[in-house]
């Protein structure tokens, strides 16, 4: 008999698993959904199939689900399935949990010992032909572009050496290269990491290794056109904690952050580190490269901002500290020897930066990310961190002017996607998913990105309650053919 899911945050409210699969067609629509839109927001999601096999877990565990919104001729369709990864299937063979503590193998079941334990629920990429799903500790999985049926892992026809691939991929829009990397590359909490570049048919053409400072989780970087940028923040792992059954993650306040630079058309042991006291962030809006300076564009703040880290850390953020981060602009000086860089604050802190697919890794005048504003109403439980984003901005980088939009009804937003405009002049469009939390359901909301203060343009209507995803990508119908 399966039992009930923990009373915790993580797993109750508009975070309490789903568990369902679907098919649905033909949503729903209010407003007006713009013929032009033809195309697929793939999301993926953290959804456990099972309660956690030691009474408690955090919301990052979950199964890997993912899910479609398919755009076509001012109509939606919705498709969501579970990544049948061995961790699932072993589940599902006995017909419960037999994984123990985020990321620590030495804590699982022993019959499922030496199982590929990676969920695959944070990131869904579309490159070469292919739909990934990723998820950091591990190695992608292929999922059909159209079924979502899970086709099985991918490495590249065995060519990628690294254990993992990161969650964040870099696509550089002119030439359709994948620039990626893996942290703990050579095992469970190692200094390695790989770089790597796959062609745009999805080749693997480089991988190259180097070590960082100390084990540290490195969930994004950033690629300009002519510099790669590795960021490592003292959220850190250690394999003797690991194996006397401890947590895999904790933050430690009394190590620097590093970032390491290095030339794009160079090699790793070209790498320039620079650093600074210890800081936090998990997303960059977006990097570009001026004459002898790097230019990086992140929400960053002073902790760790995961409850389930900062319990195992012995650390008690005061609200201070958890809302005291802006959005900001590191400038790298690659010209000048030693450590040191400047910061630049850009706007209110904030998380799940997004830009249009053209600007990246160029200078750029627009981007997109969201934020909790205490105005807009006291914060809802949603998602990993806790309290739910309430509030959809647009930042002018250059003015740093703001436009922002939040619900009057009590709504959290998921993160957002950027669809481009095929109209010559139209910044796009900007598509979320919102939290109702008074019905425990969840809508589709979709903007036109240059005016978000305006509010969504069209609302698409779901049935049900979607549990918040990690991230999602939008893959245009020209794209999949």
């Amino acid at each position: 008999m399966t039992t009930n899911f923990p009373d915790t945050f993580d797993f109750s409210g508009v975070n309490a698993p789903m568990r369902v699969e679907c098919d649905i067609y033909d949503l729903i629509v209010e407003g007006n959904l713009p013929k032009e839109i033809h195309g697929t927001w793939y999301r993926t999601i953290p959804d456990p199939q099972y309660p956690p096999m030691l009474g408690h877990d955090t919301y990052l565990s979950g199964d890997g689900m993912i899910s479609a919104f398919q755009f076509e001729n001012g109509h939606v369709d919705f498709k969501m399935k579970y990544i049948m990864t061995d961790r699932l299937k072993a589940d599902r063979k006995a017909r419960r949990g037999l994984f123990g503590l985020y990321r620590n193998p030495y804590t699982d079941d022993p019959s499922v010992r030496g199982i590929n334990r990676c969920v695959n629920n944070t990131t869904p990429i579309f490159h070469g032909g292919r739909l990934l799903a990723l998820k950091e500790d591990g190695l992608a999985m292929e999922v059909h572009p159209q079924t979502l049926e899970t086709i099985g892992i991918w490495n590249y026809r065995s060519k990628l050496k690294s254990q993992t691939m990161t969650a964040h991929t870099r696509l550089d829009p002119d030439n359709g290269e994948l620039c990626f990397f893996g942290y703990e590359a050579g095992g469970l909490a190692t200094r390695d990491v790989s770089y790597c570049v796959a062609d745009k048919k999805g080749q693997l053409v480089s991988e190259e290794w180097f070590q960082v400072p100390y084990v540290s989780m490195m969930h994004d970087f950033a690629v300009t056109k002519e510099h790669v940028i590795f960021p490592v923040f003292p959220t850190t792992a250690d394999l003797d904690r690991l194996k006397a059954g401890g947590a895999h993650w904790i933050w430690e306040p009394n190590k620097d952050t590093f970032i390491g630079i290095m030339p794009r058309d160079g090699h790793v042991n070209q790498m320039h580190w620079f650093r600074r006291p210890a800081s936090s962030a998990y997303h960059f809006m977006n990097a570009y490269t001026e004459s002898k300076y790097v230019h990086l564009d992140f929400g960053v703040g002073k902790v760790n901002p995961f409850p389930f880290i900062q319990e195992a850390s012995h650390i008690h953020p005061t609200p201070e500290d958890m809302m005291g981060g802006s959005v900001v602009r590191w400038t790298f000086d690659m010209s000048k020897p030693g450590e040191k860089f400047e910061e630049y604050p850009l706007a209110p802190g904030g998380d799940f930066p997004r830009i249009a697919t053209k600007d990246h890794m160029s200078d750029y005048s627009v981007g997109y990310y969201e934020r909790f504003d205490p105005t807009a109403g006291p914060p809802l439980t949603a998602g990993p961190v806790g309290a739910g984003f309430n509030t959809l901005s647009r930042l002018e980088v250059k003015s740093g002017n703001l436009k922002s939009w939040h619900s009057d009804k009590p709504v959290t937003i998921q993160e957002e996607v950027h669809i481009p405009s095929k109209t010559p002049g139209h910044e796009g469009y900007l598509a979320l998913v919102a939290d109702l939390h008074e019905k425990q359901l969840s809508d589709m909301l979709l903007f036109e990105a240059e005016h978000v203060d305006k509010g969504p343009i069209a609302t698409i209507k779901l049935p049900l309650r979607l549990r918040n995803q990690v991230h999602g990508n939008w893959v245009t119908a020209e794209e999949l053919l």
